[in-house]
């Protein structure tokens, strides 16, 4: 009941067993198949050495057998192998399928991951929980399949001959697929919610420490972070060891079982099938044929025994799910047509509890204009640009590019922004696929040239590898602000009428900070620029400042009016100074 239970709302298994059942009949028929040939196998081995030792006057007597000894011999393997083909062409298929599923519904939510998902859950749910599902087909769902339609195709089979002995032998494989595998079930199923629940905090913990780990060797704390998660491994051996002590207990007694079911079909063979030669030779090759049953029963108790994991996994694929589109009808704005950026009285807020508030904020930002945002930190500066790019939208006013609102564009809005935060994502390939990121159709001359407009021409050419030498991962190659240069070049190549920077310079040196300033300004002198800020290094390159406190903002201007006439921009700019 609480597997088909689990399946009644199911959107993430039932689809792809309809979409691909053609696959999925081939592989069991395959399957039941191999233990046929399995069984026939034993079976006239077993009735050709009994009849090679009554001395038969003609070897054509048992000629018949060997030949079916061969091709048995053959057909075991060879549906085998065919079998496993498709099985795991169908598992692929169908996991290939959720994987890209997974990814379109977690991108359709991409800006709000970080909200409703911690790094380490996504981590789980794309390394563990379609691998579970991949598992639960191949582990669960097609062992058992199989091994029920053996048990029912060999029971008829013993019932039709006797129907006493028939019903018996079903008795003992009802055991065998359906009560030990209930009670493996039951047994191992709060400890294996528990190893999942210690290797899902695993993934959050350790994601999240990894992530850190620079700040841990920084604090000279590097046996803690050694030691960060020895209790949740600690502990998770010790249910595993559990769960491999318990799995060797329960084989044997599957084993036993099944030693007790060859007892019982000797028993009956010498009692039933011993009456003349030709009926005895028949004694051991029965006898014989059931030994390949074990191989495809046995395993059964162990896909049922992962069921809680695979169930666990169903619940929590089915919780995903992508944000309604509500957006309204989109319009194809022309980068060449951009005029302006209105933001008009803009409220929003994250949640009654959260310190974040912007608060009737209006500004009107033209075409080729330089605007700052400054304000200390927390206070919804990164926020602004949230709202400006469209990922969040204001509880009150509106924000419009030309006489849109900014929901009418989001379809096609890389045309129109290009965003450099404070930590560029660099990928482990070239330099040049680094920078082509910003437009995959622009030439190998035109990813150069941006390249040296940002000033990295002369480091990269005197590089071994040159515009090929690979960035390492997440640019560990270069420098921060080398990083942030390459970030640049993509947004050059990109070509939006609007950029915006999200403190692309923090944690830099000041004189590297300014160089890099410099040059963001200068390449980027025909863009409307917004920038985020915390401090006034650079301001003289900008049009206009908006410095905001938590509860409006403080002042705002051209930066030279505001140094002549304004005594607190003048304090924190001589403070910035270092005056």
């Amino acid at each position: 009941m609480n597997f088909f239970k689990t399946f009644k709302h199911d959107t993430w298994v039932k689809p792809y067993i309809k979409q691909y059942k053609g696959l999925l009949i081939t592989a069991l028929i395959l399957g039941l198949f191999t233990s046929f040939c399995a069984a026939a196998l034993m079976f006239t081995s077993g009735y050709t050495i009994d009849k090679a030792a009554t001395h038969p006057v003609n070897i054509l007597l048992i000629y018949v057998p060997i030949l079916l000894t061969r091709a048995f011999g053959i057909g075991r393997p060879v549906f085998k192998y065919v079998e496993r083909l498709k099985s795991h062409n169908w598992v692929l298929r169908v996991t290939s399928d959720l994987r890209t599923r997974l990814y379109k519904t977690l991108e359709t939510d991409a800006s709000f991951l970080a909200e409703h998902h911690k790094t380490g859950d996504i981590m789980g749910l794309l390394s563990e929980d379609i691998s579970h599902l991949q598992n639960l087909y191949l582990r669960t769902i097609f062992p058992a399949v199989i091994s029920y339609l053996l048990t029912i195709i060999a029971s008829i089979a013993l019932g039709i001959f006797n129907p006493s002995f028939g019903f018996f032998v079903f008795l003992l494989l009802f055991i065998e697929v359906f009560i030990v595998p209930m009670v493996s079930v039951s047994i191992e199923s709060a400890r294996r919610a528990y190893q999942k629940s210690v290797k899902s905090d695993l993934y959050v913990q350790l994601t999240d420490n990894v992530l850190g780990v620079d700040d841990w060797i920084i604090s000279g704390r590097k046996n803690d972070f050694k030691n960060l998660a020895s209790n949740n491994i600690q502990n998770l051996d010790k249910s595993k060891n559990k769960s491999k002590s318990f799995r060797r207990n329960r084989d044997f007694i599957l084993q036993l079982v099944f030693v007790a079911m060859v007892v019982c079909f000797l028993i009956f063979t010498n009692l039933t099938m011993t009456h003349n030669q030709e009926q005895a030779n028949f004694v051991s090759a029965v006898v014989l044929a059931i030994f390949p049953l074990s191989d495809a029963i046995i395993p059964v108790s162990q896909g049922f025994e992962e069921w809680p994991e695979y169930k666990d996994s169903i619940i929590r694929l089915n919780t995903i799910k992508p944000i309604q589109n509500n957006l309204p009808i989109q319009k194809d704005l022309n980068p060449k047509d951009f005029k302006s950026i209105s933001i008009d009285n803009i409220t929003f807020e994250y949640d009654s509890d959260s310190p974040i508030l912007i608060k009737n904020f209006t500004q009107n930002i033209k075409k080729g204009e330089k605007l700052a945002l400054l304000g200390p930190s927390g206070i919804g500066k990164t926020t602004i640009l949230q709202l400006i790019l469209g990922d969040l939208s204001p509880q009150q006013g509106q924000i419009r590019v030309n006489d849109l609102d900014i929901s009418q564009i989001q379809e096609n809005r890389e045309k129109i922004f290009s965003v450099l935060n404070q930590k560029p994502f660099l990928f482990n390939t070239t330099l040049m696929n680094n920078v082509r990121l910003g437009n995959e159709s622009k030439s190998d001359a035109e990813v150069k040239k941006a390249i040296e407009r940002v000033g990295l021409k002369d480091l990269v050419e005197s590089l071994p590898e040159k515009y090929n030498t690979i960035v390492g991962e997440n640019g560990s190659r270069f420098s921060g602000g080398e990083q942030e240069r390459i970030a640049l070049a993509r947004i050059l190549l990109q070509d939006a009428p609007v950029v915006l920077l999200d403190e692309p310079t923090v944690g830099l040196d000041p004189i590297t900070e300014n160089d890099l300033l410099e040059t963001f300004f200068t390449v980027l002198k025909d863009k409307t620029i917004i920038w985020v800020t915390h401090h006034l290094q650079g301001i003289n390159h900008v049009d206009h400042v908006v410095f905001m406190n938590s509860e409006k903002i403080e002042m705002e201007g051209s930066p030279k009016d505001l140094y002549k006439n304004n005594q607190h921009f003048q304090e924190l700019y001589r403070m910035d100074q270092g005056f």
